[in-house]
């Protein structure tokens, strides 16, 4: 019993200090006061990539519109009340119109974010999104979500320019 909880002890430990460390790309120097200083304002996402499988992909992001209607989309962030929008423009596909969050960056390295109305109000229920920062400099911003499709792991790469 003791040797188990030993071996159990050497091999959750690690983990445990792992899991701690800042991502790739993101200086772990950086609080997260200075990541949110460093996203505020406003952000154009640039592209919506695949990592880590082949194949084309359809996907709906954020319970809200495929990922082609992300494309193009203008994002503010707003650190003074951590609130912010994106707006996707109307096409066959996609339902336009300005769509409201409230986020916050994590000690992980993470940009988390829910669905709010425009009086700041929950509408997502309580759900939410969590997203890892993998870049994020004065002008530009990578984030990056791992999720399941068919039991097999995809990235989904946020790749975003600073709007000066």
């Amino acid at each position: 019993m003791m040797k188990k909880l030993m071996l159990l002890s050497v091999v959750l430990l690690p983990l445990l200090f792992a899991s701690c460390n800042a991502p790739k790309g993101v200086p772990s120097t950086k609080g997260t006061a200075n990541l949110q200083k460093t996203i505020n304002g406003p952000w154009l996402l640039n592209t919506v990539t695949y990592e880590d499988n082949e194949g084309k992909f359809t996907s709906i992001l954020f319970n809200d519109a495929d990922a082609s209607c992300f494309e193009g989309t203008e994002w503010y962030f707003r650190n003074n009340n951590n609130t912010g929008s994106y707006i996707i423009e109307s096409s066959d596909n996609c339902s336009g119109g300005e769509r409201f969050f409230r986020w916050s960056i994590l000690n992980t390295g993470q940009l988390q974010f829910k669905a709010i109305d425009s009086k700041y109000k929950d509408i997502s229920g309580g759900l939410g999104y969590r997203l890892d920062i993998a870049n994020l400099e004065d002008s530009q911003m990578v984030l990056k979500s791992r999720v399941s499709v068919e039991g097999e792991p995809i990235t989904i790469v946020y790749s975003f320019t600073k709007n000066q």
